[in-house]
């Protein structure tokens, strides 16, 4: 299991705990630091969608400019996540050939069973 976040996300740390409790280990990997390359992107986009994939609720969604926000596409969207990793929905985690976007309850009870 893999999951990639950053290391100050009070959402990634919440999940890293729960699997942690659940006695799992997941390989971190922070995108922040280490990175994310184009075929993670194009690969969780096309499990999840980009749509799902890309914050548009991060301060650095709102700190882009009109046009880089404007006629945002799946191109568009993995060009700016693989720019700024800030942009990418958190934590992402890859377990048995399945992509989870974020953490939430049905996200949780998935992963962790």
């Amino acid at each position: 299991m893999k999951l990639f976040g950053l290391k100050n996300c009070d959402t990634c740390r919440k999940a890293l705990k729960a699997l942690k409790n659940a006695g799992l280990e997941p390989d971190f990997h922070d995108v922040r630091a280490d990175g994310v390359t184009r075929a993670y992107l194009s690969k969780w986009a096309k499990a999840a969608g980009w749509q799902a994939l890309l914050n548009t609720r991060s301060t650095t969604w709102r700190g882009l400019s009109d046009a880089e926000k404007a006629d945002c596409d799946e191109k568009k969207a993995l060009d700016l996540m693989e720019k700024h990793p800030t942009l990418i929905k958190r934590p992402v985690i890859e377990k048995d050939d399945k992509v989870t976007i974020g953490w939430t309850k049905a996200v949780e009870d998935a992963v962790l069973k």
